[in-house]
């Protein structure tokens, strides 16, 4: 009798996440747009954290943050500020939001703004700083400042009035598209930003801005193959909000890593948290670092793999093994993998190699505790050091007590109510 409510939950979770249009409607403001946001909100990665027990590259994250609006005109005044219990400290998941590494969101920020058009939710995510030394890894230099406010002030302006004269983008086409042209969404994403910037360019050229700051535009786009990845990770999370809170369901609806923690949320069990600590990835590293170097797993990125996509379609992206480790035979091997831990294949998302076959989608904790496997996650690797910025890329799992809580939590509801 459990068994088949739980059967018939999975089934309504894994319809919402299939039958979701995420779709790119605009560029907005934190403050604005964001619900829940004010002056002094900063919103993070992961799970909830506080201030004392964020890894380096949050902290830093939290530090330039502060600076670039002004509440705080150094180092020093950041941290104190910090520390002072006037700050409000939450996950971007909180407030329908993601936010690659670090993940900091403050209230002057430019962000995207999506919707899934099938059940109306929203969701949102900072705009690609681009590589080197930036705010997500913990950078808070003069120069990542000034960037960051180049992009409020011009890079923001031009994609708002091109994003106007466009109209809203169908996301969840095009990255079935990218899938099919060797991007898996996380940490490929050269085709999906080259489609983002053949969409965009016949707008951007027709806005009333100067020549130089459209070429500016274009050629920050251009220079920065993770740009689409801001729009894959809140195209998954309006893709998989509507998961949430189905009674009975053992879909895992959320992953999210804050450097400090692993978390997850199961649908049947509404907002709350199952974490443990993040783990250290093994992968390929820039010359000059170690793992001794390494911050835990960070990140909201993870969110695609909650998808279908990211690790769970590496068989569609299989140069990615010359960036994070392994062979071709090994990209095949994790999506194939995957099916033994989820309750579908996706109806968009397919896998040329595999005869077309969509990718693996949903993960059931049930599933995942029955076999032993454990989802499979590429991702950047972060100094542990704020403002050292990325040093490697490679492979990571989730911690398996979070699924191990869940399942225990799980049981004790359904004792209660029957």
């Amino acid at each position: 009798m459990i068994q088949e409510k739980i059967a018939k939950a999975n089934e309504e979770a894994i319809e919402r996440v299939l039958n979701a249009q995420p779709t790119l409607l605009a560029i907005g403001k934190a403050e604005k747009d964001i619900p829940g946001m004010t002056k002094k909100t900063v919103l993070h990665a992961g799970p909830p954290i506080t201030w004392e027990n964020m890894s380096g590259p949050l902290k830093g994250a939290v530090i330039g943050g502060l600076i670039y609006e002004g509440l705080a005109r150094d180092e020093k005044e950041a941290v104190e500020l910090a520390k002072s219990g006037e700050i409000i400290f939450d996950s971007c998941h909180h407030h329908s939001a993601v936010g690659p590494m670090a993940g900091v969101v403050t209230a002057s920020m430019p962000v995207w703004v999506l919707e899934n058009k099938t059940f109306g939710n929203k969701s949102y995510c900072t705009l690609n700083e681009g590589l080197g030394k930036v705010l997500r890894y913990g950078a808070y230099s003069q120069e990542v400042i000034d960037r960051l406010k180049w992009m409020e002030n011009v890079l923001a302006p031009v994609l708002k009035v091109a994003l106007e004269l466009s109209g809203p983008i169908d996301l969840k086409t095009m990255i079935a598209q990218v899938v099919q042209m060797g991007d898996e969404g996380h940490n490929r994403n050269k085709a999906g930003t080259s489609l983002l910037i053949r969409e965009l360019a016949p707008y951007i050229v027709k806005t009333q801005f100067t020549l130089d700051e459209k070429s500016e535009v274009l050629k920050f786009m251009h220079s920065n193959d993770h740009f689409f990845l801001n729009l894959t990770m809140p195209a998954c999370k309006c893709t998989m909000d509507p998961a949430g809170g189905i009674k009975y369901s053992t879909l895992v609806y959320t992953m999210a890593r804050n450097g400090t923690e692993f978390g997850i949320r199961v649908s049947g069990l509404g907002d709350r948290w199952f974490t443990a600590p993040a783990e250290i990835i093994d992968g390929l590293y820039f010359p000059g670092y170690t793992t001794k170097d390494a911050n835990p797993d960070i990140g909201d990125s993870c969110i695609t793999e909650t998808t279908g996509i990211g690790g769970f379609a590496m068989a569609a992206a299989i140069p990615i093994v010359q960036f994070v480790g392994g062979t071709p035979k090994d990209a095949l091997n994790y999506t194939t993998q995957m099916y033994e831990i989820t309750l579908s294949e996706n109806n968009a998302y397919k896998v040329p190699a595999l005869n077309f076959r969509g990718t693996p989608t949903g993960i059931d904790i049930q599933k995942v505790l029955e076999t032993g496997i454990l989802p499979i996650i590429n991702t950047g690797i972060a100094h542990k050091n704020p403002g050292v910025g990325q040093v490697g890329a490679g492979l990571v799992h989730p911690p398996q007590k979070c699924f191990e809580d869940a399942l225990e939590a799980f049981v004790e509801d359904i004792e209660k109510t029957n």
